[in-house]
């Protein structure tokens, strides 16, 4: 499992890095919205051991980071998460690196191969966005990599992996609906703020005069 998680961890980082996505960023800087985001993960993914319930499963916040910055700087982005994880956050340096994996650059992955799904198959409409990528992407996204990373350290036939499955698939559906909120908020608001989104690709044309 270390081995397979070092091997997605670097190949991942090795392709963002190539991309050099720190280009996109303007002189002054990341819009704040970003930055709030991506602090915030270290609190989501940590959820398990901060709560009182023993089946409380961690959530990702990588769907709603990538849909804001893009898949190149979210995997970078994750790397900070991850060591403030390990230095602050009381975990092993292989648990941090599996859920740099599969809280991070599993569900962003995900998300990135979603939404080019969408943009060849779907037209290009304003609900397709907030709907497709915001709220059913999310989820699809979420709860494949959640469900796929129980399956590889737990075996489900055991009582208590039944319990977890349904946890980690309910965690993925608030995610969900969370992303889908936030994604609806800024395509009204403040589209630039979602490096995935452009009006002129999701926006009907102006009427000609």
């Amino acid at each position: 499992m270390l081995l397979l998680d070092a091997a997605l961890a670097v190949v991942a980082t090795a392709i963002a890095l190539w991309l050099r996505p720190w280009r996109a960023v303007a002189l002054t800087g990341p819009p704040w919205p970003w930055l709030a985001a991506w602090a915030l993960m270290p609190l989501w993914w940590g959820l398990d051991r901060y709560a009182a319930v023993p089946l409380a499963q961690p959530m990702s916040g990588a769907a709603l980071l990538m849909l804001m910055v893009g898949w190149p700087l979210a995997v970078l982005s994750f790397w900070p998460v991850m060591a403030l994880m390990v230095l602050a956050g009381g975990l092993d340096a292989a648990e941090g690196l599996h859920r740099l994996v599969w809280l991070g650059v599993a569900p962003a992955t995900l998300m990135l191969g979603i939404g080019g799904v969408l943009r060849r198959w779907l037209p290009h409409h304003l609900f397709i966005y907030i709907l497709g990528r915001g709220f059913f992407g999310t989820f699809v996204a979420c709860a494949l990599a959640s469900v796929g990373a129980l399956m590889l350290r737990v075996d489900l036939s055991a009582a208590v992996a039944s319990d977890l499955l349904i946890a980690r698939v309910l965690t993925a559906f608030g995610e969900a609906f969370l992303t889908g909120m936030l994604t609806a908020i800024f395509v009204a608001l403040r589209p630039q703020w979602l490096a995935t989104y452009a009006d002129r690709l999701y926006l009907p044309p102006p009427p000609a005069r």
